[in-house]
């Protein structure tokens, strides 16, 4: 089925763009970036999204809390305290 009529890309293109890549494209950017086209006008966006997140299955939720395949597991850094939000007066 054509998803992008701007680029003529289908759910195939975009489920191959997924598992061929060495590093997951994650949004709809990174697919066009892949199959060498950019948006026009962006009505094929959410599809593509869509298909990404059942392409990768159980990794997409996984992705988001470390999964191996996200690129911020290499950076993450432990994230800072909360402020307090009130402070109480000295007597």
């Amino acid at each position: 089925m054509i998803v992008c009529s701007c680029n003529v890309l289908s759910d195939h293109d975009v489920r191959n763009a997924v598992s061929a890549a060495s590093d997951l494209p994650r949004n709809p950017k990174q697919i066009y970036g892949c199959l060498g086209c950019s948006a026009e006008c962006g009505r094929c966006a959410r599809t593509i999204k869509t298909i990404i997140d059942e392409a990768l299955g159980a990794c997409a939720k996984e992705c988001c809390s470390g999964c191996s395949h996200s690129r911020q597991t290499a950076n993450d850094e432990p994230a800072p305290e909360p402020a307090a939000a009130f402070a109480l007066a000295a007597c």
